[in-house]
């Protein structure tokens, strides 16, 4: 029996998934090595609230619970959750935005494959809109906060709000690089000053653009392995630096140069983790391409014009609104049936 070389057993859901756990892992050390380890507190406790909500859910539903455990889809959302808000959040805080992201967000639209919304940025959204104050207590890199933590003062803080005697929360934390360049520029400070204070590196933030570049390693990893295509990074990318691009060429005095937006924020992770989940995503590349590159629009316009420090949570959100649409009008027609447009 001959039997072809060129067949080859799709991936299983929890092998892509487990994938996408792996090319995380770059950008999650780069994470560790210049804020230190809370983050590592922050994505456990998102994986045991997600997978214990993901059974909860599925019983309440008379789900089989192996299957859909194992398929580490939960794990993603958790993950992906637990990199986007502050690594210093109180537990509760992790707890609440992961459950409300897996219960809500995902089971009570069906299930994995049904859910229209990205879960992680309805958890992402939820915390923001309800606890502003709590997701601006991000940690200084290291040897930029007037002291630094250890792991022990970490737990302490995340546990039960206690930071050492005689420290204070502003001593150990930052605004974001994005944050702290709205605030200065709304208070009429020359964007060159703002560049040259001690928080920012070569093109973003010290610590945020190497983090984003263990985001761009993973990326190339899901892309080697076909796990993704470059569809949504090359048109969300392309659209931010492009729109960064115009905007900096008008008034540079005023607006940072694009590479700045490319390296700061979640640009990095959502272009080839977020954007890229296939469930609330286009299915054709088309499609892909107009809904990344309105997700890249979106972001700088709420990053520059809108009232939170970062757009790509809230620019997905909305592109996944559009979803719908743009498969409607993007998918080719079906092989023998005429097109309403034809004669």
């Amino acid at each position: 029996m001959l039997i072809s070389t060129f067949i080859s057993k799709p991936d299983t859901v929890s092998a892509i998934m487990l994938r996408v756990l792996l090319a995380l892992l770059p950008g999650i050390a780069l994470y560790v090595w210049y804020y230190g380890p809370a983050i590592l507190v922050s994505i456990t406790l998102a994986s045991i609230t997600a997978l214990a909500t993901e059974a909860a859910m599925l019983r309440l539903r008379n789900r089989p619970l192996k299957p859909f455990l194992g398929d580490n889809s939960a794990l993603v959302t958790a993950w992906l959750l637990a990199l986007s808000i502050p690594p210093l959040a109180p537990w509760w805080l992790v707890v609440v935005g992961t459950a409300f992201a897996i219960s809500v967000a995902k089971h009570l639209y069906g299930g994995l494959g049904n859910n229209p919304f990205n879960p992680s940025m309805i958890g992402y959204a939820v915390l923001i809109i309800s606890f502003p104050s709590h997701m601006t207590h991000w940690l200084s890199p290291h040897g930029l906060g007037q002291t630094e933590l250890g792991f022990a003062d970490q737990l302490a803080f995340i546990f039960g709000g206690h930071l050492p005697s005689g420290i204070k929360l502003d001593a150990v934390t930052l605004a974001t690089p994005l944050d702290t360049l709205k605030t200065q520029l709304q208070l009429d400070r020359p964007l060159k000053e703002i560049l040259g204070m001690p928080i920012y590196g070569a093109l973003a933030g010290k610590g945020s653009e190497v983090v984003a570049l263990g985001y761009i390693l993973g990326g190339v990893y899901l892309l080697f392995k076909r796990i993704i295509t470059w569809h949504v990074p090359a048109a969300f990318l392309g659209t931010l630096f492009v729109t960064a691009g115009i905007f900096h060429l008008v008034d540079q005095a005023h607006y940072v140069a694009p590479l700045f937006h490319l390296t700061a924020g979640a640009a990095m992770l959502g272009a080839f983790f977020i954007l890229t989940d296939p469930i609330s995503g286009p299915t054709t590349p088309m499609g892909k391409l107009i809904f990344a590159a309105g997700a890249g629009f979106l972001t700088y316009v709420i990053r520059v014009f809108g009232g939170f420090p970062d757009g790509v949570a809230f620019a997905t959100l909305l592109m996944n609104i559009c979803v719908p649409l743009i498969d409607a009008h993007t998918q080719p027609p079906v092989f023998g049936k005429k097109d309403r447009g034809a004669k």
